[in-house]
């Protein structure tokens, strides 16, 4: 259940990147699979080292503060397909998007 609440919890975060330029590394498609995997990814470490094992969450250890987790790992997902977007542009690897 704890994964479900990532997942919904990195969609969520996803839809803002409207609001920035189109430099994903991918695209938009880009930035929802960083975003996805950076929840996953993050909310795993975060709820391993609360209970001292790499596991999911289940139904009745689920809480709010178990899907905020993913917060921290969507932003950082999504910061990092930007990021790579950016350089693969400046290299010339990737064509700039059209306005």
């Amino acid at each position: 259940m704890g994964m479900l609440g990532w997942v919904i919890m990195g969609l969520a975060i996803w839809h803002f990147t409207i609001f920035l330029p189109d430099r994903f590394w991918g695209g938009i498609v880009g930035a929802f699979l960083g975003s996805l995997a950076g929840s996953i990814v993050v909310g795993l470490i975060i709820y391993g080292v609360k209970v001292s094992a790499l596991r999911v969450p289940g139904k009745k250890e689920t809480d709010v503060g178990v899907v905020l987790y993913a917060v921290p790992g969507a932003l950082i997902g999504m910061a990092v397909v930007y990021l790579l977007g950016m350089r693969r542009e400046g290299a010339g690897q990737q064509a700039p998007p059209e306005m």
